[in-house]
């Protein structure tokens, strides 16, 4: 794709807002603008790019507040104001925001060549929607992410990168806003979020809000409805302490989910209409979901803080739906697997990190010291049947015929399968100021995991070690250079490694995945910190590599699910800006190279390889979004462009390169905002994703149109 360079020298640019990967600490509390007061000014910025989507501090790489430009890892930060320009009700919306990161499948994403489905929510575990669900962002403040390995701080997890979602919280400052909003595709729903003081001496704040969702879809079959509800509470039951406390509700009911792709051919090419959709109008996924949270934030002197955070989860997932399983010889009749399945998760996790700032040798230490523990108990049961022999009729792509009854179906009930998961860690981290100039970060991690199946009484543990260390050089106020070395790992499930009693051919033996990472980075302030710019190269080298079986079609049919091909190396390079160009013009600009391959182990054994590339992993993604300011009509334009070059999926087909523009209209009527989004403006078609080539490709979204109107009072 060629891009004129004068327009992008014009575009302002972006590297999104860095920020608090956790709540504010005591110390922040302290400072929490109440009626009557004052608001004490913590972090200067300047100018209106800097309060749309720019942070001078970040939690995220550390668990400190460390300056920007004294993290020796690379971070980003989606704002809520970047958010709202783009209109982003789903995380699937803003992937263009993130230097080379792209959708996978559902809630999971490429980042760095590698793919990444665990998140976290105000830096702990605790996912409510599950994988299968994408997450919805109308209570999300904003969406930090951690580039690389993270297990030195957060445990295992994939290589690629972390998404941290930082919820809102109950303010003392008064707030209130309704919008309403309404589509193409059927959809509308309406939103409500109020804040504000509850006592006279403004020790307790309340936040309550409200959405719903409803749409239909272009796939066929499909509609769903999405509702939350969230309850906050801010109290300062002492000067040096704050805590938020808070309760969510989910619902999520999904009809004709859970969705696959659609197929294609070796080229690329949808075989059919991107309409097509394997399920019947009577299969559904439907989610609900508890979530309670405490975040205690304690100044327990000058010197040391600690904040400690609590959550506990209860999930319930039920889906009916279709699993397409493989063409017939004529190309177009698609045989059809029929699951009924039932997850049940109860989660619990505390976290808390003690923060020591001293002076020893004559140099500034910030050291930290924590620990975690997250335990999850799960239920799982799958019905299931496949093709004519379970009375389960096929289906035509070309021309779907719907109307089949999942009641007369023949189906087999697997044992109802109940397990627990264990996970502790112990983390040290010192950050050392060594000169005016040198900085240091060494830090040490130490986890235990284990899992148990209940109903077998078996079970399995492990643990590893994860280290990290940076070094940064300031030559000025306004230039950083970091060299960075960090670790990270996954662990298997107990399936993996001691096999499954409901599938013989699912033998165990894989072993956890390690992963190390080495991160050169280069960061610059320019024209009076009007424009940031950020250029890091990285190399990530994973052994053990665990990848789906593009030849598995379900249990008992002579392939294991999962298989270890070796060794995948991802080298690349990522340029991130961030910048003013005028009072009235600023924007994002992401842009990553990544050159993800199979290095070692027997890549000829699996067939998601063309060559050597590692599957979804595109070689470059540009992601530019840019908003200019009318202010004598009160109003301001925003124009998006999302470009992801050529991927293979798991069954080494080819993934199309893709270029979609978006854009956005804001203006203010009284005390009406007013939002006009145009998604896909040019109603491009295009997979988002590959998988393999029995589930297809999944289709990207055609033109949306989304208008809202909200007030504040």
């Amino acid at each position: 794709m060629k891009i004129n360079k004068i327009s992008l020298a014009l575009i302002a640019l972006g590297f999104s807002s860095y920020s608090l990967a956790q709540q504010e600490s005591a110390t922040q509390a302290r400072n929490i603008e109440k009626p009557g007061e004052e608001s004490v000014e913590i972090i200067k910025v300047k100018g209106r790019a800097s309060q749309f989507y720019f942070v001078n501090e970040s939690m995220m790489a550390t668990k400190t507040p460390t300056d920007y430009m004294d993290l020796p890892q690379s971070v980003q930060v989606l704002s809520r104001q970047l958010l709202e320009d783009q209109a982003a009700r789903e995380t699937s919306d803003v992937y263009r925001s993130i230097s080379g990161m792209t959708q996978f499948s559902y809630s999971g994403v490429t980042a760095r060549g590698f793919r990444q489905d665990q998140v976290r929510y105000d830096g702990v575990q605790g996912d409510p929607y599950g994988g299968f669900s994408i997450p919805q962002l109308f209570n999300i403040e904003r969406i930090e992410v951690l580039k690389g390995p993270s297990g030195m701080l957060y445990g295992s997890g994939q290589p690629g990168g972390l998404l941290n979602y930082v919820t809102k919280k109950a303010k003392f400052e008064s707030n209130r806003e309704v919008a309403l909003f309404l589509g193409n595709f059927d959809t509308y729903g309406i939103s409500a979020d109020l804040t504000g003081t509850i006592d006279e001496d403004s020790k307790l704040a309340y936040r309550v809000g409200g959405f719903h969702q409803t749409a239909s879809s272009y796939r066929n079959n499909v509609e769903g409805e999405n509702s939350l509800l969230s309850f906050g509470l801010t109290w300062l039951p002492l000067e040096n302490m704050v805590v938020n406390l808070s309760y969510d509700f989910i619902d999520q009911d999904l009809g004709g989910h859970r969705l696959r792709g659609i197929p294609a051919d070796d080229d690329g090419n949808f075989l059919t209409d991107i309409s097509y959709s394997p399920n019947e109008k009577t299969d559904f996924q439907r989610v609900r979901a508890d979530v309670l949270q405490a975040i205690i934030s304690t100044d327990i002197s000058a010197n040391l803080t600690n904040t400690t955070v609590l959550r506990y989860l209860s999930n319930e997932r039920t889906q009916n739906y279709h699993e397409p399983r493989g063409l017939l010889a004529d190309g177009r009749t698609m045989v059809r697997q029929f699951r009924d399945q039932f997850r049940a998760n109860d989660e619990y996790s505390v976290t808390t990190d003690f923060v020591y700032q001293t002076e020893l040798a004559g140099m500034a230490h910030t050291i930290l010291v924590g620990g975690d523990y997250f335990n999850t108990d799960a239920e799982f049961l799958s019905t299931f049947g496949t093709g004519e022999n379970a009375l389960i009729p096929n289906i035509d792509i070309i021309d779907p015929v719907y109307g089949a009854d999942p009641s007369t179906y023949i189906l087999t009930t697997g044992s109802l399968r109940e397990s627990g998961i264990e996970r502790t860690g112990f983390y040290l981290q010192d950050q050392i100021s060594l000169t005016d100039h040198w900085q240091a970060i060494v830090g040490m991690r130490y986890d235990q995991f284990k899992e148990k199946n209940i109903t077998n009484d078996i079970s399995y543990s492990d643990s590893d070690i994860s280290p990290r260390f940076g070094l940064i050089y300031r030559p000025s106020q306004d230039m950083s250079i970091f060299i960075a070395k960090s670790n990270g790992f996954n662990p298997q499930s107990l399936s993996a490694v001691l096999g499954d009693e409901n599938d013989s051919d699912a033998n165990g033996g894989l072993t956890p995945e390690q992963s190390e990472q080495w991160e050169l980075g280069f960061k610059n302030k320019w024209l009076d910190d009007a424009i940031l710019t950020t250029l890091t190269f990285y190399e990530i080298v994973k052994d053990d590599v665990t990848v789906s079986n593009p030849l598995y079609t379900g249990p008992n049919d002579g392939q294991p699910n999962a298989i270890q091909i070796g060794e995948v190396t991802s080298m690349g390079v990522e340029f991130d800006v961030i910048g003013e160009i005028t009072d009235v013009w600023t924007g994002t600009f992401s842009y990553a190279y990544n050159d993800a391959k199979i290095t070692g182990g027997a890549p000829n054994s699996i067939s998601n390889a063309v060559g050597t590339e590692f599957v979804n992993a595109p070689d470059h993604t540009l992601g530019i979004w840019t908003r200019y300011d009318f202010p004598s009509i009160a109003s301001a334009f925003a124009l998006g462009v999302d470009y992801v070059s050529e991927r293979i999926s798991f069954s080494g087909q080819d993934v199309k390169p893709y270029t979609v523009w978006d854009a956005s209209w804001r203006t203010t009527y009284k005390q009406f905002d007013i939002q006009l989004n145009l998604q896909n403006i040019f109603d491009k078609e295009y997979a988002s994703s590959g998988f393999n080539e029995r589930g297809g490709h999944f289709p990207g979204k055609p033109r949306t149109v989304l208008v809202q109107v909200s007030s504040q009072f």
